[in-house]
């Protein structure tokens, strides 16, 4: 977990050593230096730096991986802005700071794009509700998905910030009952893993979209 707000970033391999970086949340000196650690003692190349949605938490190491790795962040184009404007989110939301420079956006992503990196594939599922370009990163042959903060443990994102709706929730809802498998393993930008088939049968807002 990183930064105050405790955020999931995600570093996905495979035996390959090719890697992707979702969600960046990393704000401290120490967790940007376990991140590097991680990667370099797994002899891992990181190929792309992923986002789920534009929010602060979990782009506060853009610039490092950006500097470190020649990444720039990959994000649904809907939240191209947010994430252009995270010194603005970090001021007006949180009272703090932003010191880096921050690099340009990479790869603007759309509903039913695909992400390769080394022998495997994440399918881009767009989720608008907790921001207008949330997305969900699906890999369907390791039955995982990665959430952001659409869906979480018994839970979802909130819709009350200037980019949410719930109206666009509850369709992104009822979308991912229709395509996510049971035994599928949800792995979400804040708390504990689940999986779809426990979500289904204890997730109130889920139970409502079935």
């Amino acid at each position: 977990m990183c930064n105050p707000l405790q955020e999931n970033c995600y570093v996905v391999s495979d035996e390959t050593l090719e890697c992707v970086i979702i969600d960046c949340g990393a704000y401290y000196e120490e967790e940007h230096q376990a991140l590097q650690h991680y990667i370099s003692s797994s002899q891992l190349k990181p190929v792309h730096l992923l986002a789920t949605h534009g929010h602060l938490d979990h782009n506060f190491g853009n610039a490092r991986i950006y500097s470190k790795y020649g990444l720039m962040v990959e994000i649904c184009a809907d939240d191209q802005p947010l994430v252009e404007r995270l010194p603005q989110q970090a001021s007006s939301l949180f009272g703090m700071q932003i010191e880096e420079a921050q690099p340009p956006t990479g790869r603007l992503l759309k509903d039913g794009d695909t992400i390769t990196f080394g022998n495997h594939v994440l399918k881009v599922l767009q989720t608008p509700g907790h921001s207008h370009g949330s997305v969900l990163f699906y890999c369907e042959e390791e039955h995982t998905v990665f959430t952001g903060d659409t869906l979480f443990q018994m839970s979802i994102g909130r819709t009350d910030f200037p980019e949410g709706s719930w109206t666009a929730m509850e369709h992104s809802l009822a979308s991912i009952v229709s395509h996510l498998p049971a035994n599928t393993v949800i792995l979400p930008g804040h708390g504990p893993q689940s999986t779809m088939a426990d979500e289904l049968r204890y997730n109130p807002y889920l139970r409502s979209s079935k």
